[in-house]
């Protein structure tokens, strides 16, 4: 006779905003229960939180008078408020024998310090993926970076597979390394972008006249790296070395607050990591 399958532990979301928020419903689908919601008193989002209580069953409660009844709580509060709350909730009811995970990706599990002292396994658990308001991205394929008690690490790594997500561990060590990546994958890709429709102005385009125009070039050049990596994938004047027209893209961009700066910063980025033509021409129109 085979063994009975250990049931799915109860989860804690601490700080149901927009990451938490998708998080929980993403481990409802994957047929987690999730138990408590815990936000601020007085939270602007409250009745979002509310709403999502309602949706999956679950308690609202607050980091002061909260008994948490999960043997899973996973706090997603903003960076510079995991230690604080984590105090506060090491107070509240029993810890020994609970897993208390972070989604920190430039923090190590050590902010959770105050709830391993009373007891718990902890783990920082970061999913590589970008959360905005108004979107609940699928986990499917998403690697979550894991780091932390290996006891944590072990109930965080079948969540992760549950989700269809793909372990990542990570040293403590390398985490804001992994952080700083993953802001150039893509809120400083979206930074680029911002730029590229100030650009777009000077050539008559309004930012979503911009936007649509962009996207199916945006869509290639993600194919081609997909296929081909960064070498195989850079297109335009640095692969002809053409300085001739870079110099004349300097010029015009001159008069763009922060545009020419980008513009010198990437090419000189490519230069370095990047085979291209006439390069001694490149650097020259790039540095001169």
């Amino acid at each position: 006779m085979l063994p009975a399958m250990a049931a799915k532990p109860r989860i804690a979301i601490v700080g149901p905003g927009r990451l938490g928020s998708a998080l929980a419903m993403e481990l409802s689908r994957a047929g987690y229960r999730v138990s408590e919601l815990v936000c601020r008193k007085g939270s602007p989002s409250g009745n979002q939180v509310r709403r999502l209580a309602s949706q999956l069953h679950a308690r609202v409660c607050f980091p002061q008078a909260a008994r948490l009844h999960a043997e899973v709580v996973w706090f997603c509060v903003p960076d510079r408020e995991i230690s604080s709350v984590a105090r506060t909730l090491a107070g509240s009811g029993q810890w020994r024998g609970k897993t208390a995970l972070h989604a920190s990706g430039a923090l190590t599990s050590r902010e959770l310090g105050a709830l391993r002292r009373k007891g718990a396994r902890v783990a920082s658990v970061h999913p590589l993926m970008s959360f905005v308001r108004g979107t609940i991205p699928s986990l499917k394929g998403v690697p979550f970076a894991l780091e932390g008690d290996a006891g944590a690490l072990r109930v965080a790594a079948k969540i992760v597979r549950d989700l269809g997500g793909s372990v990542f561990p990570i040293p403590a060590k390398n985490k804001v390394a992994y952080h700083a990546w993953g802001a150039f994958a893509s809120p400083l890709a979206i930074a680029l972008l911002a730029t590229a429709e100030q650009v777009a102005k000077a050539a008559g385009l309004s930012p979503p006249e911009a936007r649509k125009k962009m996207l199916p070039m945006l869509e290639q050049t993600l194919e081609n790296y997909r296929r081909w990596g960064a070498a195989g994938s850079l297109s335009g004047p640095l692969v002809r070395g053409d300085a001739e027209i870079i110099a004349k893209h300097l010029d015009i961009l001159s008069p763009i607050p922060g545009a020419k700066e980008v513009y010198l910063a990437l090419s000189r980025s490519a230069l370095r990591h990047i085979p291209v033509g006439r390069r001694r021409k490149l650097e020259k129109a790039l540095h001169g």
